[in-house]
């Protein structure tokens, strides 16, 4: 199964491509998509970069699916509308290349990767590059990409477990089952 991991940011949003098979975790390609060159007054323009980024980034890798950060309300609340358009013109992007996407919160992703959900960046780019045996250590925003798409090849390989277990297959949900089918179809 191909992932791609989006980490939603206005200013720059980061995306890595894994491929998992089982508990096998291979690294295709990861990145980011900066909208730093656009007028900062300009958001329409800044969302149509990451959209048609992520896009490209969809059409060029095929991914099978795709896991994104959920964005928690911060101190300011004018930061956290804009991140939030960022994520909804990502989100909207991975749907309209007809992708299932799941959702993760940081502290989810920091615990599957790191084991700790507390863990700070460099603690995850440091993981991330272990896991995916890379020579040297991703971006900031890649690494939380890449980290998301293992996030979701771990929570995968469980929701798989748990199909295949005898009467638990109601117990998904949409997503879930989504997920799970994607894999299965690859």
């Amino acid at each position: 199964m191909r992932i791609l991991g989006i980490d939603p940011g206005l200013r720059t949003t980061g995306f890595g491509v894994i491929d998992a098979d089982g508990p096998t975790l291979r690294y295709v390609a990861s990145g980011t998509i900066s909208t730093t060159k656009i007028d900062k007054d300009q958001l329409p323009a800044r969302l149509k970069v990451l959209f048609d980024g992520i896009r490209e980034v969809t059409q060029r890798y095929q991914p099978d699916c795709a896991s994104v950060e959920i964005v928690f309300v911060n101190v300011n609340p004018q930061s956290t509308l804009l991140l939030g358009q960022a994520r909804g013109a990502a989100i909207s992007a991975l749907v309209s290349c007809d992708l299932v996407v799941a959702e993760y919160t940081a502290l989810q992703m920091k615990q599957a990767v790191v084991g700790y959900g507390r863990a700070d960046k460099a603690q995850v780019q440091d993981m991330v590059r272990r896991l995916l045996d890379l020579p040297g250590l991703p971006g900031t925003d890649a690494a939380d990409a890449l980290g998301l798409a293992i996030t979701h090849a771990h929570a995968h390989t469980s929701i798989s477990r748990l199909a295949s277990a005898k009467g638990l297959g109601g117990a998904l949900n949409q997503t879930q089952k989504a997920a799970y089918k994607a894999g299965r179809s690859r």
